[in-house]
C-alpha cells in the first residue's frame, strides 16, 4: 500500500511533495522520467472525475492482497478475477471509477513494472528500519483499552466487526485513507492520540446509505444552501470532497468522530478542529456537530441516518438553522463562515 500512496509524491505534486523531499531525492535519480509522465497524466484523468489517484488506488487494491508489489502487479493484471468482486460489493463501487482503472491499467501496469526495476521495496525497508514493527507494538498496548467501535455503533445504529485492521504507512501524508472492510491506512508517526481520532474516523465511512430516503431528502435541502454549493465549487481541489455527496459523507463522518473521540478523552476542540482544517471548509461538519449535541445525540446514540432525515424534514438543515448552528460552534458571525483561499 505504500507503493500505491508513494505514486502522489513522485508524480511531482506540490500537495505532496513537501512531505517527502528527502526520499524523493534519493528515489527520484531511479525513476524513469517517462514514468512521472505517466503517473501525471493518470493523476490529471483521475483529477477530472473528482477522484484522489492515490488515495482510491488503495481503496481498489485493497479488495485483494497488499502485502508485496508483486501482490499488487498481479491484482492488476487479473483484476477481473481479484479485485472486482470485492470492490463491488463495497459501499465505494462507482461504474465510472472501475471503467477508469481498467482504462488506466496499462499505465499503471508500467508505473508499477517502474517501481519494481527501481527496487522499491527495498528502498522502503532502508527508509524505515523497524520502525513499523516498533510503533505497532506500542499501538497495540495503547488501544487494549480503547474501544472505538462500541462507541461507534452507538451512533450508527447498527452493529460493526469487532476488529479494526491499521496499516502503518510512510508515504500516506497528509491523507488518512478508509479502505475496504475495518481497514484504513495512516502514518506511522502519528501520535496515539490522532490514530485513534483516525480509527474513531475512517471506520465510520461510509455513515449513511447514500440511496435511503431519509439521506436523498437532506441532500434535496443541501443542494439548495448558497454556502454549500460555494464551498464544493471554489475550495482547493487537492482536499477532495468535490461533489455535495461526497462533502455530505465526509462532514458527517467528521460530526460524530468528534462525538466520539470527545467520549474517548482525545479530542481537538470542535472550533480549533473546524477552523483550521482544510481551508475552514468544513461548515457542514460544525452544523452538524452543534445539531447533534443540542439533542444530546452522543449521550443517547441514535441512527444517524434517520437523524438526518427528520433534521432535513423539520428544516434543520436549511441554511438558516445550519448555518446558525456552526457560527455557535466555530465563533464566526453566519455570515462570514468560509471564504475561499486567495488565489481562487
Amino acid at each position: 500500500m505504500d507503493a500505491l500512496c508513494f505514486l502522489n509524491p513522485l508524480s511531482g505534486d506540490s500537495f505532496y511533495t513537501r512531505f517527502y523531499a528527502e526520499e524523493l531525492a534519493r528515489f527520484s535519480p531511479r525513476f524513469p522520467s517517462d514514468a512521472v509522465t505517466e503517473l501525471q497524466q493518470l493523476k490529471a484523468s483521475s483529477k477530472a472525475q473528482d477522484r484522489l489517484m492515490g488515495p482510491f488506488l488503495c481503496v481498489v487494491f485493497s479488495a485483494g492482497p497488499t502485502q508485496t508489489l508483486a501482490d499488487l502487479r498481479d491484482s492488476l493484471t487479473n483484476a477481473e478475477a481479484r479485485l472486482l468482486p470485492g470492490f463491488r460489493a463495497s459501499p465505494y463501487w462507482k461504474t465510472e471509477a472501475w471503467d477508469w482503472f481498467l482504462t488506466a491499467r496499462p499505465e499503471l501496469a508500467r508505473v508499477l513494472d517502474a517501481l519494481a526495476a527501481a527496487d522499491f521495496p527495498t528502498f522502503r525497508r532502508d527508509v524505515l528500519g523497524d520502525r513499523v514493527e516498533q510503533r505497532a507494538a506500542a499501538l497495540r498496548q495503547r488501544l487494549a483499552g480503547v474501544d472505538v467501535i462500541a462507541e461507534q455503533e452507538r451512533l450508527l445504529g447498527h452493529p460493526l466487526k469487532e476488529d479494526i485492521a491499521i496499516d502503518l504507512m510512510h508515504f500516506s501524508k497528509p491523507h488518512g485513507i478508509k479502505v475496504i472492510g475495518q481497514r484504513f491506512l495512516t502514518h506511522l508517526t502519528y501520535s496515539d492520540e490522532l490514530i485513534i481520532r483516525n480509527a474513531a474516523h475512517e471506520i465510520l465511512h461510509p455513515p449513511f446509505d447514500v440511496a435511503h430516503p431519509s439521506i436523498r431528502a437532506a441532500l434535496e435541502v443541501l443542494r439548495r444552501d448558497p454556502l454549500l454549493t460555494r464551498i464544493v465549487a471554489d475550495h482547493d481541489p487537492a482536499f477532495g470532497y468535490t461533489t455535495l455527496e461526497g462533502l455530505f459523507d465526509e462532514d458527517t463522518a467528521e460530526a460524530l468522530e468528534q462525538l466520539i473521540t470527545e467520549r474517548l478523552g482525545v479530542a481537538v476542540p470542535a472550533r480549533e478542529r473546524w477552523r483550521k482544517a482544510d481551508d475552514g471548509m468544513h461548515v457542514l461538519a460544525a452544523g452538524l456537530y452543534g445539531l447533534l449535541k443540542a439533542d444530546g445525540f452522543e449521550r443517547t446514540g441514535g441512527v444517524i441516518q434517520d437523524w438526518l432525515g427528520r433534521a432535513a424534514n423539520e428544516g434543520r438543515l436549511a441554511p438558516a438553522s445550519l448555518h446558525a448552528s456552526a457560527a455557535g460552534v466555530l465563533g464566526l458571525p453566519a455570515g462570514q463562515l468560509w471564504m475561499p483561499p486567495e488565489g481562487t
